[in-house]
């Protein structure tokens, strides 16, 4: 059962770094090989050794991200896709690109975090920071600020960390101290 086409192993190395460029969650070993078999792409031994042969080929490598080891796809990985994606079938490319934008689609329903401002008048912008879940507003704020630098700073800085700043203002307003995580 090896493949003795390199056109066929060609397109499922291609795959398999698609697929890694494709997700903005960071995969491991067993999801990536999970897909894979899902989608009936391409079998377990298949996917174990071209992931192999793309570490050693430095096309991605696997990194320690939250106590994962996920694939990372390299500059050398990027450049190889660029130029031969082309060779990836139209309809594989199609039902991937579909899953994926589901599974973005859906996260960002999960949970939602949501910088806007306007500017009121000459001194003032206003600046609203909104935590939405599923549709509903679980938080929402309004700030009146003097300069367009404060509006970007508490824009990043709400962006970054909004569950931090979200329990800092409950902690705040019910004298109790906890953490985001409790």
């Amino acid at each position: 059962m090896f493949i003795e086409n390199t056109e066929e192993l060609a397109q499922n190395k291609l795959l398999l770094l698609y697929l890694i460029k494709l997700s903005d969650k960071d995969f491991t070993n067993s999801e990536i090989t999970e897909f894979v078999l899902e989608k009936n792409y391409m079998n377990f031994f298949l996917v174990q050794q071209y992931l192999s042969e793309l570490i050693n080929s430095n096309f991605i490598q696997i990194e320690n991200k939250n106590s994962r080891d996920v694939y990372i796809l390299l500059e050398k990985g990027e450049i190889a896709l660029s130029y031969f994606e082309k060779r990836i079938p139209v309809q594989v490319k199609e039902e991937l690109n579909k899953v994926f934008n589901k599974l973005e689609k859906e996260k960002k329903i999960e949970t939602q975090v949501v910088t806007d401002y306007f500017q009121k008048n000459n001194n003032l912008y206003v600046v609203n920071l909104k935590l939405v879940e599923n549709e509903d507003t679980l938080f929402s704020i309004y700030l009146d600020v003097a300069t367009k630098k404060q509006v970007d700073l508490i824009c990043d800085k709400w962006k970054k960390n909004p569950e931090a700043i979200y329990q800092s203002i409950i902690n705040i307003l019910t004298d109790e101290q906890t953490t985001p995580l409790e």
